[in-house]
């Protein structure tokens, strides 16, 4: 369970799992690699829907090796929120689930783009960096992000 919570706050792993859209944590007053913790800002710069952005969010949450939060300070959202949990079930398998909340920034044309787009476009994002987390966490390569 400690390996999964540390790697789900790897800059270097979220950057693994985020290839796609060619996501990078840039200097700008916060973290750039290692492991995020409470308090730490880090600032993403990733091509999404064809469009360079910015996103910059704190640790504001954290309960280890069970749970973290992270929220958006600035960014293309009008509001985000993702909760981390972890627990660890039968058989020393650890469960990851994510609780990923947000708002677009235009409120009624938004809400549609929210439904009908952002949703599927979210969970994918998640899904890949999940997997990615998995295929780290059940191979040696986790000993290059985690400190033992």
């Amino acid at each position: 369970m400690e390996r999964c919570f540390d790697l789900a706050r790897s800059v270097e792993v979220h950057v693994l799992g985020n290839v796609h859209w060619g996501e990078q944590a840039v200097a700008e007053g916060g973290v750039t690699a290692g492991l995020l913790g409470l308090g730490d800002r880090v600032t993403w710069r990733a091509r999404h829907f064809g469009v360079r952005q910015r996103l910059t969010s704190d640790i504001t949450a954290m309960d280890a090796p069970r749970y973290f939060q992270d929220t958006m300070v600035r960014g293309a959202f009008r509001s985000m929120q993702h909760d981390h949990f972890f627990r660890e079930l039968e058989g020393g398998v650890t469960e990851m689930r994510d609780v990923f909340r947000f708002a677009a920034p235009i409120p009624v044309l938004g809400r549609v783009a929210e439904v009908v787009l952002l949703r599927r476009y979210m969970t994918t994002l998640l899904r890949e960096r999940n997997l990615e987390i998995k295929r780290v966490a059940e191979s040696e390569d986790w000993r290059r992000y985690v400190e033992t």
